[in-house]
């Protein structure tokens, strides 16, 4: 093993929002070697990382204080701003935080605001669910400096450096903007077939092998998960930016749906 390797593995890594995705991720850190500490809000949630040796903090505070390297994977700019004020006055100089909710470009511009001299702040969205998450196969979206965490990085997926701190986030908006209008798009074509009276398995086909074949196979997923609730979130914060009528469409379609609230965004063909 390198000394390279052996700098990087002996960093200590505090994870903070141990959701959906945020504990199949911490789960490849801890498997990967890393000393792990983690906090989430509902602290039952640690249970099973503690269980595999992550060690549980009380306090978002307690748990970045000894830490090297910082992760918040949380679900929404609320969420990241509220987590940011108990945590920062104990980041140390020297730790690089790196953030992977998708909280938009305007919410990273006001965490990087806050940040205490000496810490980095990467900004750093994953496109992928839960099942890319557990394989380390994310698709993981870098504004920031990346180098120091390069490796701690590649046990989470493959890095597109997109440039300054906030290129991140703004990138996942337009990509999942894309996706999720994408699969509401695929969702009603099914529903104008079944009008029109066309197979189920003709049109799927059909769809399948068109240009929106990748759409459809989301759609059609049964091993993703991407609440209906966390998708709205994610349109709406594109919406903000103006200018986009389609996807304003698609928001409200999305915020009325509250019967999918915690639904996968596949069940929009339902």
């Amino acid at each position: 093993m390198s000394s390279e390797t052996k700098n990087e593995k002996t960093k200590t890594v505090a994870f903070l929002g141990l959701g959906n995705m945020g504990a199949p991720m911490a789960r490849r850190l801890l498997a990967a070697g890393y000393g792990l500490t983690v906090w989430n809000r509902t602290a039952g949630k640690a249970s099973a990382l503690v269980a595999e040796g992550a060690v549980a903090a009380a306090t978002p505070a307690e748990a970045v204080r000894d830490a090297d390297v910082v992760i918040t994977m949380l679900a929404d700019p609320a969420a990241a701003l509220a987590v940011a004020d108990a945590m920062l006055p104990a980041l140390r100089a020297g730790t690089t935080w790196i953030d992977t909710s998708t909280v938009g470009p305007d919410t990273v511009r006001e965490l990087a605001s806050r940040l205490p001299d000496g810490v980095a702040l990467i900004d750093a969205p994953v496109m992928g669910s839960v099942d890319r998450a557990a394989t380390g196969e994310l698709l993981i979206l870098a504004g920031g400096d990346t180098e120091p965490v390069a490796e701690l990085l590649a046990e989470l997926g493959s890095v597109t450096r997109c440039g300054e701190v906030g290129t991140g986030a703004s990138l996942k908006l337009v990509l999942i903007s894309a996706v999720i209008g994408g699969v509401a798009l695929v969702a009603e074509s099914l529903r104008l077939a079944a009008a029109l009276g066309l197979p189920d398995s003709l049109v799927r086909t059909s769809l399948a092998a068109s240009p929106m074949g990748g759409l459809v196979g989301r759609a059609f997923a049964t091993e993703a998960y991407f609440p209906v609730e966390l998708a709205a979130k994610d349109v709406s914060l594109a919406v903000g930016v103006g200018g986009l009528p389609v996807l304003e469409a698609v928001r409200v379609v999305l915020a009325s749906r509250t019967d999918l609230t915690g639904s996968d965004l596949s069940s929009l063909r339902d």
